[in-house]
């Protein structure tokens, strides 16, 4: 059996509101381990997102313990975690986050110049050429249809070779074609780069291609199980 990458305790996620202190996350313990495809679903407002940013941590837990690659992300400050997301972490966004003022290539490369990279754009382009945008390089994000511009987030999640790929419906503002490419290429990164994937999504075709899938309601994982063969 593999190394577990992530492993979550007891976590409980609280957010102040306008209405006053909304419960988010309930005791969630999960393990995830190295070079997995888990998947994360339910229904709107069961806790999915909230429960990949503690993974990133993008959120912190209330309470309990978040380990990542033998690192505790509920001990780290906001530096600490930007620092190990850069070294350790791809994220993929349901609307992309690109700089609009940013080619194609330049948004790619960025974070890996900031990562100290030497051949960050070299890089950045050999990633852009594997998702297929070979030809659109120089491109600014408003210059491409929504398929292209979730290609260039993939390259720049993938760029910097991350141990874990983090996916938020990252299909979800997409029509089926261009969803079903994104899927094939975000299999293939994984693949190709020996990452763990995890990923929120509400397709059931999607979650059948994960090894395993997480059911969470209310904000409690309400079943856990192998996806069907």
């Amino acid at each position: 059996m593999t190394d577990p990458v992530l492993t979550i305790t007891d976590a409980n996620l609280s957010l102040d509101g306008n209405a006053g202190r909304v419960d988010i996350l309930h005791d969630i313990s999960l393990t995830v381990r190295q070079g997995e495809t888990l998947g994360l679903v339910g229904p709107s407002g069961s806790g999915k997102s909230s429960l990949l940013m503690l993974m990133g941590g993008l959120e912190q837990a209330t309470s309990g313990r978040i380990m990542a690659l033998g690192q505790d992300l509920t001990a780290m400050n906001e530096d600490q975690l930007a620092r190990f997301r850069r070294d350790n972490m791809g994220v993929v966004f349901q609307s992309f986050h690109l700089i609009p003022t940013m080619t194609a290539l330049e948004n790619v490369a960025t974070p890996l110049e900031l990562a100290g990279v030497r051949d960050a754009f070299a890089r950045a382009e050999a990633e852009l050429r594997a998702v297929g945008l070979g030809d659109r390089i120089t491109h600014y994000p408003s210059q491409m249809s929504g398929g292209e511009q979730q290609r260039v987030a993939l390259a720049r999640a993938s760029a910097p070779r991350p141990k874990i790929l983090l996916a938020d419906e990252p299909t979800g503002n997409l029509d089926a074609t261009n969803g079903a490419a994104i899927i094939d290429m975000l299999f293939d990164l994984r693949d190709r780069h020996g990452a763990t994937l995890i990923m929120v999504t509400h397709a059931n075709d999607l979650a059948a291609r994960c090894d395993r899938v997480v059911n969470l309601r209310d904000g409690r994982i309400d079943s856990m199980a192998k996806a069907a063969e």
